[in-house]
């Protein structure tokens, strides 16, 4: 009796502990008005407002909204997303735009004091000052950066150690917000694009790029690949002649994400046994995962072990254009492996080039991250199996099987670029998603 009291007791804190450090369930941007704010960092007067405005150098300035979802996946506020569509209208009548989306992972959030939105801001300020270099060399006005910060509640647990026990609760979560309103909000910016081009009659230079990382990048795989597939098979030329493919937007760039290959295997496949690119042809979706990300290099094959232990899987045969051989690939295991890391889908990887001084990438100037942008856009028209681009300090190798501008990347990272699942915010892969950004959104 004395043992089951102790047992009871014991549970009861236990169920106390994990209930006090259970993460707010709230919508955390309540205040629709722009907030203005003039301090290098985030004060307090603006930590519930969806709009901000933020100085950059040189006399730039960037825009930082937020748009929040519950846990079924469910805009937390329609006004919300109203109050930023509009802002972004507005801005747009009389000026381009570069609009950035960022959907955070794991254990994130649209807390003011997130550490994902100074590293977001840090980009953004960044695309300001290259805005600016851009208009001077070329005469071009410079464009209006536009941040949007996707928020859901990625972080459940607050408690150390308690928290990295969520994992598969949050994968769930984000499943449920995948299939919830971020389809048509990412549609609604993309509206904003295609009205902006058809009033300029086609002169318009305003873009849209979405970066999900983690079960963010889950959410934005899962929103948008079915458009996805459908717009490759369709191409951007003449009806029934091949032309570019078309992505969503300019450009998406998935970071570390966490879901099965298997998901990703139609748009493998479709580019795949597609052995030849135009020029033209930019990049459509980058995905990068880090070679020493142990959440998804151990926990995750383990979790979907479990979740799919009743599933059957056969081997599937592709046709590789490149090769002309038949490639053989596993369904099982690509149904247990996050994306990223199988490797019969991978087509890069990038790592340091050895020929910098230790210290150097990342280290980069506005004159020389648009230089360096630029080169890799010429290198990447002439890209081929087995090509070398070197950008932002880092060399863009691309496999020997895989064909010359393939726009669908999947880059297996150096483990000193991105040292686990989190750590994203080392300054040279900032430089390179920033160059990236700049290679699949800049007018020749």
């Amino acid at each position: 009796m004395k043992f089951h009291s102790v047992e009871l007791h014991v549970t009861v804190l236990i169920l106390l502990m994990v209930l006090g450090g259970c993460a707010p369930f709230v919508q955390y941007r309540t205040e629709y008005d722009l907030c203005v704010n003039p301090t290098p960092e985030l004060s307090r007067e603006c930590e519930n407002h969806a709009l901000l405005e933020f100085p950059a150098a040189d006399g730039a300035r960037y825009l930082l909204n937020f748009i929040e979802f519950d846990d079924q996946g469910q805009l937390w506020d329609r006004k919300q997303m109203w109050s930023v569509i509009d802002k972004l209208s507005a801005e747009a009548a009389s000026k381009d735009l570069l609009i950035t989306v960022f959907v955070h992972g794991w254990k994130h959030n649209a807390e003011h004091t997130d550490k994902n939105i100074q590293t977001f801001r840090n980009v953004l300020a960044g695309l300001s000052e290259n805005e600016l270099l851009i208009s001077k060399k070329t005469g071009r006005p410079a464009r209006q950066v536009a941040g949007i910060y996707l928020g859901w509640r990625g972080e459940s647990i607050t408690m150390p150690v308690v928290e990295d026990l969520t994992f598969w609760d949050r994968k769930n979560t984000a499943q449920k917000v995948s299939r919830g309103g971020v389809t048509e909000v990412l549609s609604r910016l993309e509206l904003l694009k295609r009205v902006k081009e058809n009033i300029s009659q086609g002169n318009s230079n305003t873009r849209l790029v979405i970066v999900g990382h983690s079960f963010g990048g889950a959410i934005v795989h899962a929103s948008l690949v079915q458009i996805l597939e459908n717009r490759f098979v369709r191409t951007m030329g003449p009806v029934g002649v091949q032309s570019d493919v078309e992505g969503f937007g300019n450009l998406v760039v998935l970071i570390n994400p966490a879901f099965e290959a298997l998901q990703f295997a139609s748009l493998s496949d479709m580019s795949t046994e597609r052995g030849t690119y135009f020029k033209s042809q930019l990049p459509v979706m980058a995905i990068l995962t880090s070679e020493a990300d142990k959440a998804l290099g151990n926990s995750f094959p383990i979790g979907r072990h479990l979740s799919t232990f009743f599933e059957k899987d056969r081997d599937i045969r592709r046709t590789n254009a490149v090769t002309q051989q038949e490639e053989i690939i596993d369904e099982g295991e690509a149904n247990v492996t996050a994306v990223g890391l199988f490797q019969p889908y991978e087509t890069h990887r990038l790592y340091p080039s050895h020929n910098l001084p230790k210290g150097v990438a990342g280290q980069s100037s506005s004159s020389e991250s648009v230089s360096s942008a630029l080169a890799a856009k010429s290198a990447w028209e002439d890209d081929k199996p087995g090509s070398k681009i070197p950008i932002a300090g880092l060399t863009l190798e691309r496999s020997n099987i895989s064909a010359p501008r393939n726009p669908y990347l999947v880059m297996r990272v150096d483990k000193n670029l991105i040292t686990n699942h989190t750590h994203i915010d080392d300054g040279r892969i900032i430089e390179f998603i920033k160059q990236l950004i700049l290679i699949s959104t800049t007018s020749p």
